[in-house]
């Protein structure tokens, strides 16, 4: 699957002038992010050159509702009714797909021409184009997750980031000689401290005891049973970094399209938002508080206290000096939000530690290699650890 994913990203969407699209990329620091999630599909304007992104959006936005609408949150209980929201989810992949895509297209205009001979039906292919190009990732992630190796989607994300990798480095280690030797030990000790936070931040747990009341088996009184429910202290994994930077993204991406609008409020409140998040105080405050905030919100779909409370208790559990059910749900929710505001404020500020290291070496490519880092380091543990537990099932089936 990987192997194919690398093969369409290098198949370009018909009439698009490579040679005019490298020198759009070429230095813009919101592309490069911009390129490196699409999973470096979009800098020779491939067939998948979206990636993902309005899958995601679209997860995003049923989580939202899942989250506001009764209806929706009963059917996130069930088995059926969430098979029913993903099937939503991906067709409504579909209209933000297309959305996009001429979105994308406009935005890229905004900085030059890369088509040959552009006309309606050039871009009518190349819309048509990017999001078959869009649903063809979207089935194919969710292929690899059926084989429980991990979430599809972040592998295809991390395959782009890796397959680019080479090129990255080259480029940020090409700028330092002998006399920015300071500058290039920063750099490595900032990738290094980043690499070794993420693998703490997610090996890091709270157990809460719990113990089970004595039973009869037959005719045998069986002892009480001690065991513990493995609190995370950051439960989401890389899934807010990956929510906050397609948030982040959007502002500047909708501003550019009113740039040059006939209104005059509209231009300048889309100059006004492109400036401010090109200030880079201002972008790192925005993105720190965004991974902060999807944290709990990842959290809150994921884990629910009052599910975990009545089954510890239909199971005749309890936590030790705490009363089942409403309590020990009160509980769980005390503890989890204690461990998330570590948990989230630690992954917030390792996503915004290259923007800390970039004003100190200037480089721009820092920010794009921190989000990179984040995103591959997370998705490898949560890959191994996923492989571990599908090989501890198979000795137990043999």
């Amino acid at each position: 699957m990987l192997i194919l994913f690398r093969v369409t990203a290098h198949i370009p969407v018909p009439g698009v002038d490579t040679s005019a699209l490298k020198d759009i990329f070429s230095g813009n620091q919101f592309f490069g992010l911009l390129n490196i999630f699409s999973g470096g599909t979009l800098e020779n304007f491939s067939v998948v050159a979206m990636g993902v992104m309005p899958y995601i959006t679209s997860s995003i936005i049923f989580q939202l509702l899942g989250m506001i609408v009764p209806q929706l949150e009963e059917m996130q209980k069930e088995e059926q009714g969430r098979q029913k929201i993903n099937q939503w989810t991906r067709l409504l992949t579909i209209p933000l797909s297309v959305v996009q895509a001429y979105g994308l297209i406009l935005l890229l205009s905004q900085s030059g021409s890369f088509f040959v001979g552009a006309s309606i039906w050039t871009i009518l292919f190349a819309v048509v184009s990017m999001t078959t190009g869009t649903i063809f990732l979207m089935w194919m992630g969710e292929l690899i997750s059926e084989k429980n190796i991990g979430n599809g989607i972040s592998i295809l994300i991390l395959a782009g980031i890796i397959a680019g990798l080479p090129t990255f480095l080259s480029q940020s280690l090409s700028i330092y000689d002998r006399s920015q030797l300071v500058t290039l030990i920063l750099f490595i000790a900032a990738t290094i401290i980043t690499i070794v936070s993420i693998v703490i931040m997610n090996e890091a747990q709270r157990n809460i005891p719990v113990q089970y009341a004595r039973h009869v088996r037959g005719s045998r009184l069986s002892g009480s049973v001690s065991s513990h429910i493995p609190l995370r202290l950051n439960m989401g994994g890389v899934i807010p970094i990956i929510f906050a930077i397609s948030i982040v993204l959007f502002p500047s991406m909708v501003a550019q399209f009113f740039v040059n609008a006939r209104s005059e409020i509209l231009r300048d409140i889309a100059t006004w938002t492109v400036q401010i998040m090109q200030n880079q105080l201002i972008y790192g405050i925005i993105y720190f508080v965004l991974v902060f905030v999807f944290a709990y919100f990842y959290t809150a779909v994921i884990f629910h206290p009052d599910n975990v409370a009545e089954n510890i208790q239909k199971q005749g559990g309890f936590i030790p000096g705490i009363r089942p059910g409403k309590n020990t749900s009160e509980y769980l929710g005390w503890v989890v939000n204690r461990l998330l505001f570590v948990g989230a404020g630690f992954l917030s500020l390792v996503a915004v530690l290259p923007l800390l290291v970039q004003q100190f070496t200037g480089n721009a490519n820092l920010v794009i290699g921190g989000t990179s880092i984040l995103i591959i380091v997370a998705v490898v543990i949560d890959s191994v650890k996923q492989v571990e537990s599908q090989l501890t099932m198979r000795e137990y089936d043999m």
